[in-house]
């Protein structure tokens, strides 16, 4: 294990137990594997651990594909499998390794019945991202399921406040938004660099780019580091630089 591998390990040790108190053996050596072979950081959002298991993130995978210099990716919908009317899509991923590559093919599907409530309504992008997820872990050999691929979370930390039909919105309860609004209220954190690290960690140019579920996963880890270690996670914000302000002559 390489130097820079060894200080990941030894961080994504440290913060897993922040997020997730006691580590079995067998998950720590999961992510001593994962941290030698693609360098994923919990840190950066590449990897959340559910009921026991480590699942790779969306936006791990991107940042993976970028290390390796990816040549590309092509997405396109499988109409034969799509029906709009009853929002379920089917998409086909294909991934270049390199400009020579053949590609290698990935799908994804999303309908209201395996996504999460949180998202119902953007099952096309749910699908498009599970099928861009497939891809790369085929092209780069990850045998871990990604979280963005799987319908619903459990036990990943702080839970959203139950559903209720006060007249906020259409009865689903409060939004991600708002609840993302009451954590940086709650523990002072800095809005810009915080919205700094959701785009990162969604894997997205901006945050309008970020599915639901993505929004979801982030605030969900905001929220449980942000209790269990703030200093920490302050300390990863603020590896983000403030937008630059214009000067107005």
């Amino acid at each position: 294990m390489t130097n820079k591998r060894l200080v990941t390990f030894q961080s994504n040790r440290r913060i897993a137990r922040q997020l997730w108190g006691q580590i079995s053996p067998s998950a720590l050596r999961g992510l001593k594997e994962l941290t030698n072979e693609y360098l994923l950081s919990i840190a950066s959002g590449d990897l959340l651990l559910l009921d026991g298991r480590w699942y790779v993130t969306h936006s791990g995978l991107l940042g993976l594909a970028r290390r390796n210099r990816c040549a590309g990716i092509n997405v396109q919908p499988v109409p034969a499998f799509s029906d709009p009317s009853v929002q379920r899509w089917a998409f086909e991923a294909t991934v270049y390794k390199s400009k020579t590559c053949k590609g290698f093919v990935g799908y994804g599907d999303a309908n209201p019945s395996n996504v999460s409530s949180l998202v119902r309504g953007a099952e096309m992008r749910v699908a498009e991202t599970r099928a861009v997820n497939r891809a790369l872990r085929k092209a780069y050999g990850i045998g871990l399921c990604s979280v963005e691929e799987i319908g619903t979370i459990s036990n990943a930390g702080e839970k959203f406040p139950p559903q209720n039909t006060n007249g906020n919105g259409n009865g689903t309860g409060p939004k991600v938004r708002d609840r993302l609004c009451q954590i940086i209220r709650q523990h002072k954190l800095d809005p810009e660099l915080v919205k700094a690290y959701a785009v990162d960690f969604c894997g997205t140019k901006t945050l309008r780019d970020a599915t639901r579920e993505q929004v979801e996963n982030f605030v969900q880890q905001l929220a449980d580091w942000a209790e269990k270690d703030r200093d920490a996670l302050v300390c990863q914000l603020n590896s983000y630089e403030r937008p630059k302000q214009e000067v107005v002559a």
